[in-house]
């Protein structure tokens, strides 16, 4: 009795655990969905339409990049002329006739030394080479190198780069081209100001003109000094180069000046282009020449790099010298020499733009003297307001410039 009863209790458990199975309900895969909304997809389309067209119009950019870095140095000439009663049509001319005139100048009083000095150099060039020969003999690490740079082909070498040369020759010519393009791009701009501008200000709010104008003044600011820095160091180098190959004694100094000069502005390979011609050069007149040359170049080099740049892009661009380096490194990674030549003041600008945009960075919290620059910026906007009701937007522009320009000057 006792063994059916528990078998027909197994039996109603093992039922009952069959049902209790049966109920429960099927186990359902999880399914994610990512939907991509289509006013994300537009945008992705438009960004990546963008930037191709930005490559493909990349002479252009850099044409108007070029332009407005001469408007920038040339502005506060013609503002100069301006504020003492000349009429800007006038100024302009007027700058940009000196401009023309003083280019002609230099090239009339340096073109035909130069091409005697190149002449007499490339006349120079067995001795040249021998010199630097013998000097790589007395090394052991560089003995190898001197048979080779006595047995230099230059047939051979003029057959094997005819089409590197040629290619030279023809970015050289499309350089130039871009060059004069950026010259009248830049004169048309400056008598057009007033309409471009007023077009400007026409497409954003009205409430934003103070912070637009004052984007306007302080990128002025970054390009002409930028400009202006690189003409003072390269007329710098050129300088010291000239005085310490002609004390020396070295000949076609100005030539190798003039080259070294127009170097300095290239990056990292400048330092490079200025000291390895004037080192050359020096190799016929012994070690002790040599010496001197390599050492007061490396030590200027040194100077310029520690204390003018400093001084001269310190103020105007503001830049600290990790964000300089990396700015650099990058600019000749993604563009190469353009890149470097504009990583400065690209830099400066996107730092302004942060500034003077008042974007909120994720590590940094507001401040009191930033709150008082929002404080003052809001009374700037409705001043601006009230004086421009009703006017058209290129005259509006014109007083939106006007009180960021005296804002900027008493700030300074």
């Amino acid at each position: 009795m006792n063994a059916s009863g528990n078998k027909v209790s197994a039996a109603v458990v093992s039922s009952t655990h069959i049902e209790t199975e049966q109920e429960k309900p099927p186990r359902h895969t999880r399914v994610i969905r990512i939907e991509v909304s289509p006013w994300t997809i537009v945008t992705l389309v438009l960004v990546t339409a963008g930037l191709w067209v930005f490559m493909r119009l990349l002479p252009v950019v850099l044409v108007l990049v070029g332009a407005l870095m001469i408007v920038g140095a040339l502005g506060p000439a013609v503002e100069w002329l301006e504020q003492r009663g000349a009429r800007r049509a006038t100024s302009i001319a007027i700058v940009f006739s000196m401009l023309f005139a003083s280019t002609v100048l230099i090239f009339v009083l340096t073109i035909p030394e130069l091409v005697s000095q190149v002449r007499s150099l490339i006349g120079m060039e067995p001795t040249l080479r021998e010199g630097l020969a013998e000097w790589l003999a007395k090394y052991p690490l560089t003995a190898s190198l001197a048979d080779t740079m006595r047995n230099v082909q230059y047939d051979a070498l003029i057959k094997s780069s005819a089409a590197s040369v040629l290619v030279f020759f023809t970015v050289v010519v499309e350089s130039v081209a871009y060059g004069v393009g950026a010259i009248f791009l830049a004169l048309y701009m400056m008598l057009d100001r007033d309409r471009l501008r007023g077009a400007l200000f026409a497409v954003v709010p009205r409430s934003h003109h103070i912070r637009l104008s004052r984007i306007l003044v302080n990128l002025n600011t970054i390009v002409g000094g930028y400009i202006r820095g690189q003409a003072i160091t390269c007329a710098l180098m050129f300088t010291f180069m000239f005085i310490l190959l002609t004390a020396c004694g070295i000949p076609n100094a100005l030539v190798i000046a003039v080259f070294g000069g127009l170097a300095d502005v290239l990056p990292y390979i400048g330092i490079f282009l200025t000291m390895g011609p004037a080192v050359a050069a020096a190799l016929p007149f012994g070690t002790i020449i040599v010496m001197v040359v390599l050492v007061l170049m490396f030590i200027y080099e040194e100077f310029e790099s520690r204390v003018l740049v400093p001084i001269v892009y310190g103020r105007s661009l503001r830049l600290p010298s990790s964000v300089v380096l990396f700015s650099l490194i990058a600019g000749a990674t993604l563009f190469g020499i353009i890149g470097a030549l504009l990583a400065l003041p690209v830099s400066a600008t996107i730092l302004m733009l942060i500034d003077k945009l008042r974007v909120e960075l994720p590590g940094e919290t507001e401040q009191a003297g930033d709150t008082e620059i929002r404080i003052e910026d809001e009374h700037s906007e409705l001043e601006y307001t009230r004086r421009t009701e009703g006017m058209p937007a290129e005259e509006a522009s014109a007083i939106a410039v006007e009180m960021s320009d005296i804002r900027k000057k008493a700030e300074g």
